[in-house]
């Protein structure tokens, strides 16, 4: 079985799929963090093509980095100064090659994560 990463990203506050929030991919190699790819979420709320494909797949660690200030802001949510949650990282690793799928749940206030399938 080939290796492979997809996400979702769901807005729990309003209860539907976060739309167009941009998401970068980042492998970490010690000290080092190389950006992969830039992608955004389309109106499902996941991505449309996946965020590391079979043929680029290698285990390691990486980064997802969700740019949730900007979505918020795009869908009206009232703003602080500075807002609460701006950009999300998550960081994991991958071990095996395997589906991993690495949804983010968020709202303004508050986000969870998971490994998914």
């Amino acid at each position: 079985m080939a290796g492979y990463l997809t996400t979702h990203v769901l807005d729990t506050a309003r209860g539907v799929p976060a739309e167009g929030i941009k998401i970068e991919l980042f492998r970490i190699e010690g000290e080092a963090r190389t950006l992969l790819k830039t992608l955004h979420t389309n109106d499902d709320g996941r991505t449309d093509e996946q965020i590391l494909p079979a043929d680029q797949f290698t285990t390691g660690t990486y980064e997802l980095v969700f740019h949730a200030g900007a979505y918020l802001d795009a869908i009206g949510t009232p703003a602080e100064d500075p807002r609460f949650l701006d950009i999300v990282p998550l960081r994991f690793g991958m071990s095996e090659a395997a589906h991993y799928h690495v949804p983010l749940l968020l709202s303004p206030f508050g986000y969870s994560t998971y490994r998914g399938s």
